[in-house]
């Protein structure tokens, strides 16, 4: 039995974790009158990561400014600053009582063998991520299996995150000589630059064909990624046509299939690709939040009491935003009595439901432009 009660309670701001339990950075950025923290997994010094290329992104920008309460409304002293490492170390003490977010369905572990074979055929690979959450989508196993192959880092959903994120995030590749493309696979952005990129990249194929003597061949590149980071919407916009099934709920392909983008471009579509144990549950956390893990994988009201508790230490969201969109006060900062109260005034006493609301806002965007993590500058 899981000590659920006990996880929600508001924890002072932890210490920070010492280097071997865990592989996280720190930066801070201003964000007008507002600190921010991050923490990112960096690249290590003996690193031979081949480059990965990326480019595209929106134009619009996000107003950040908090304004302090004039009519009483306390915000808690974290608002002001945030700290993501400690943030990243109080969500993996939220996390202990839960039952651990575990998915691996059948055809992850079928297909996974296959993809390795498949990846020996490919000159380039796509790998997607989700651009809330681009360290919580990266496969542990990625770098191994690509070995030295040619990359192209996408970030989709770039819709989703502030104009100030996607430019962290933007300048955290470059300082390592990474160009990445931000897409959004509902609208099409970026997809025709990550179609020309990938040509471009395995350009230099052809011309080593033609020194053996053999005809030219079209350009074969794989897209990888975590479940429902939009890997199947990104072909069906490079195609301009639905080819792929695609639907915003993770394990909806569940094989592979190569399609092909005009004379010149072979596309593979792969199922979404997880660990078979995910070990860093704040990771996991994060992935059902943002649904790139199935529904089985985790209990709505305890995910739902996490993004409350999360948001509450995020400055562009906060308590005041919570109460201004549901008129509950974060008592006590415990986000699972937050969902009950929610369940409560709306749905007749039904958590679930109410947790499925929060949780549904936050992915439609009602919140803002929310980024989950922020890289390193």
């Amino acid at each position: 039995m899981y000590f659920q009660s006990l996880m929600f309670a508001q924890l002072a701001p932890s210490p920070s974790p010492s280097p071997a339990n865990l592989s996280h950075f720190v930066h801070r950025r201003t964000f007008r009158h507002t600190t921010l923290a991050v923490s990112a997994s960096p690249p290590t010094a003996n690193s031979s990561r081949p480059p990965i290329q990326i480019i595209g992104g929106k134009d619009s920008t996000l107003d950040a400014t908090r304004k302090n309460d004039s009519t009483g409304f306390t915000l808690e002293p974290n608002e002001e600053e945030i700290d993501w490492m400690n943030l990243e170390s109080d969500i993996r003490l939220w996390t202990r009582a839960l039952r651990p977010v575990q998915w691996y369905p059948g055809h992850i572990m079928k297909t996974e063998k296959e993809l390795r074979e498949q990846l020996k055929l490919m000159d380039v690979v796509i790998e997607v991520r989700d651009a809330r959450i681009p360290l919580s989508t990266t496969h542990p196993k990625m770098d191994a299996w690509l070995g030295n192959r040619k990359r192209i880092l996408v970030l989709n959903r770039e819709d989703m995150i502030s104009n100030d994120d996607r430019n962290d995030w933007a300048r955290y590749f470059a300082k390592q000589g990474i160009k990445v493309i931000f897409t959004n696979g509902k609208l099409g952005t970026g997809a025709m630059k990550l179609g020309r990129l990938a040509k471009s990249l395995a350009g230099d194929v052809n011309g080593k064909r033609r020194e053996k003597g053999l005809l030219p061949r079209s350009v074969r590149a794989g897209i990888i990624g975590y479940p429902n980071v939009g890997k199947s919407s990104l072909i069906n916009r490079l195609l301009k046509r639905k080819i792929c099934a695609a639907a915003p709920r993770p394990g909806v392909t569940r094989e592979m299939k190569w399609v092909k983008l005009g004379d010149g471009l072979d596309l593979l579509d792969s199922p979404g690709m997880l660990p078979m144990r995910i070990d860093d549950q704040a990771a996991a956390i994060k992935l059902a939040i943002c649904d790139d893990i199935g529904e089985k994988a985790y209990d709505f009201t305890d995910v739902a009491g996490i993004l409350v508790q999360m948001l509450a230490r995020i400055p562009e969201v906060g308590s005041r935003a919570l109460y201004n969109r549901y008129k509950i006060q974060l008592d006590g900062g415990c986000g699972k009595k937050f969902v009950k109260t929610l369940g409560l005034d709306l749905f007749g006493g039904d958590s679930h439901q109410a947790a499925f609301r929060i949780l549904s806002d936050f992915r439609k965007g009602k919140f803002g432009y929310i980024s989950l993590e922020r890289p390193p500058l």
